[in-house]
């Protein structure tokens, strides 16, 4: 039985209705995914990424119970507009997205937001991530924004892996 069958079914003889290791009870569609997009290396005019095709990807899992995507200040408000027309929360910080979107999947997974983390970038500095929520129990799914924009640790790193075409 796959990480993913486990958690939606709770186990080896779950049914529709389990009590999962973090003491809630939820059914079998309501898996929550957090899905955090890291912007300034997902929406680059040579993947060529759609904000439907990203958020897709995440629904793949479950319910998207947070859905946001980091951006920088100097982002142009057009995308800020785009997004959030998609359904996207837009973060920008001043600072690093990285930090920000680090820390903010981390908070998810340690606050009990979520049951799956999916992480989308073809940045290595989120493997820390991806395995802290592993081992709080969460599932974890590295999201590329192209073949050529995989990053092979974080494909090892997660439990799944989606490269968007």
């Amino acid at each position: 039985m796959s990480w993913l069958d486990r958690l939606l079914d709770g186990g080896e003889g779950g049914g529709a209705d389990t009590d999962d290791s973090r003491g809630g009870s939820r059914g079998h569609g309501e898996t929550r995914v957090g899905l955090f997009v890291d912007g300034p290396n997902v929406f680059r005019s040579e993947f060529d990424v759609e904000f439907d095709d990203v958020s897709a990807a995440g629904r793949e899992y479950g319910r998207l119970a947070i859905v946001r995507l980091y951006l920088d200040e100097n982002a142009s408000s057009g995308l800020v507009q785009a997004a959030e027309a998609h359904g996207f929360e837009v973060v920008t910080t001043s600072g690093d997205v990285d930090v920000k979107l680090g820390v903010d999947a981390t908070a998810a997974a340690v606050e009990d937001d979520i049951d799956i983390l999916a992480i989308a970038s073809r940045d290595t500095d989120f493997k820390p991530v991806l395995e802290a929520a592993a081992e709080r129990g969460l599932g974890t799914v590295a999201i590329a924004p192209g073949e050529y924009g995989r990053s092979d640790a974080l494909r090892n790193t997660a439990q799944d892996d989606i490269t968007l075409e």
